[in-house]
């Protein structure tokens, strides 16, 4: 090639990279035109015309931490006037409440609601559903950083901890069924009447994988850990209540999968989420404990005395483990008795100097002592207590108010006795003594 004509042909390239140039720098300049002022006063106007727009509000199921606490369920109904009507499922109270909104503009544009309403329920320090949380509450906002719409979606972040929160369109059914969420919270704490053991199993469509399932009705949050050996994989998550079943955060991903949507069926207590492919999770309840543990040997003849206490007056009270039909026996006991006098302890001596024994204590009464022998199923890993006397008279009958729940420690099926991975507010380890023919389980400090 002639030196002319590779100069020809270098110029008119030069040429060409200058007009690009020169484009790319008309658009940058035509981007850049509006000040921020407009664009957030654009962003604005933006977001105060989609709060505006659905004919029934706004709903959004508030995760303020899955990793400590479950969802809360809220309803909004924006007026040009900046009041919002609101509801939630934070507690029983699910009337709709009416309030002061703001969109207001600094480094970028927010949501604030400006005056006492439900949503500022989750950032009250001084409200908190475990000591774990005193002073921080249920680590709500009531400010919302908007970043945008998405599938008619309003997608918001948190102020406090920049997490993603989500508007979606409500129904006149989230408003009108907006109580049943509550119904659905009984079901997922479980009635009296079903089994006390729970577990997730999940299915990839080839292999079926099971977990033991406890839930803390404080903080609407459950764990689940694998009872498999060899087989690490657990699951935490918080839980959000439906008119028709649960929203868990994070999803329990199983197949690849992100499954949030559990569906309950009220014939057997379950919850089940549908994949594709033969994919599903599905929470459901079982007669017996995952794991039978040797936890119960420590009662057995001839070891070591040991002491197991529950506390009316301590955190023992609180224990997530305890079940509903034990709480309803306790009741039970004190509305038997005498007014000024109520239950205060139950405990149980094991091999001590007179042999082992249920200690019920009171306020305003003395103790009294149920004196057992105790004998062991191997096989089910669990004890048998029997009656041997009340005090030191082989005679007395069983006191009539605490005949009801005596019974229970009592059962001819036995007694599974575990040894709890979570504490009580103190470092005592913490057992639980569950009835193995019926849903009650009351929760103890190892103290000896």
């Amino acid at each position: 090639m002639k030196m002319k004509q590779l100069y020809k042909y270098l110029f008119a390239a030069i040429l060409i990279l200058q007009l690009v140039a020169c484009n790319n720098n008309t658009d940058a300049e035509q981007l850049f035109n509006e000040t921020p002022t407009t664009r957030l006063n654009q962003q604005k106007t933006e977001l105060n015309d989609a709060l505006l727009s659905s004919q029934y509000g706004w709903k959004a199921v508030y995760f303020t931490d899955n990793t400590v606490l479950g969802g809360y369920t809220h309803l909004f109904r924006f007026a040009q006037d900046g009041t919002v009507q609101m509801a939630s499922d934070f507690d029983a109270d699910t009337a709709t409440y009416k309030s002061e909104y703001a969109i207001q503009v600094g480094s970028t544009v927010s949501l604030t609601f400006t005056t006492k309403n439900r949503i500022h329920l989750l950032s009250d320090s001084n409200s908190y559903p475990i000591p774990a949380l005193e002073a921080e509450g249920y680590l709500g906002d009531f400010q919302f950083l908007y970043y945008g719409q998405e599938n008619d979606e309003i997608i918001f972040r948190t102020n406090r901890n920049n997490r993603e929160l989500r508007f979606v369109k409500a129904t006149a059914e989230d408003w009108a069924d907006l109580p049943k969420n509550l119904v659905m919270e009984q079901n997922v704490i479980g009635g009296q009447e079903r089994p006390l053991f729970r577990l997730l199993e999940t299915n990839d469509g080839t292999a079926v994988h099971k977990f033991d399932f406890s839930f803390t009705p404080a903080t609407r949050f459950a764990n689940s850990n694998s009872i498999e050996s060899g087989y690490s994989v657990s699951y935490d998550m918080g839980i959000g209540y439906t008119p028709t079943g649960i929203v868990v955060s994070p999803a329990v991903e199983v197949g690849g999968q992100q499954l949030t949507d559990f569906t309950y069926n009220d014939a057997d207590g379950s919850f089940t989420a549908t994949g594709t492919n033969g994919v599903s999770a599905v929470i459901k309840y079982t007669d017996k404990p995952l794991v039978l543990t040797d936890d119960y040997k420590f009662l057995l003849p001839a070891q070591p005395a040991s002491w197991f206490g529950f506390f009316v007056d301590d955190y023992t009270i609180d224990s997530p483990a305890n079940s509903p039909l034990f709480y309803a026996e306790l009741e039970k006991v004190n509305a038997a008795l005498p007014a000024g006098q109520r239950i205060a302890t139950i405990e149980i001596y094991g091999n001590q100097g007179i042999g082992t024994l249920i200690y019920y204590s009171f306020i305003g009464r003395g103790p009294i002592q149920h004196r057992v022998t105790v004998e062991e199923d191997a096989v089910g890993k669990k004890i048998i207590l029997k009656h041997k006397s009340w005090g030191t008279s082989t005679t007395a009958a069983t006191p009539a108010f605490l005949a009801s729940i005596d019974k229970y420690f009592m059962d001819p099926e036995g007694i599974y006795v575990k040894a709890e991975s979570f504490r009580l507010f103190y470092s005592d380890p913490v057992y639980t003594f569950t009835s193995a023919s019926s849903p009650f389980r009351m929760t103890t400090w190892k103290l000896q």
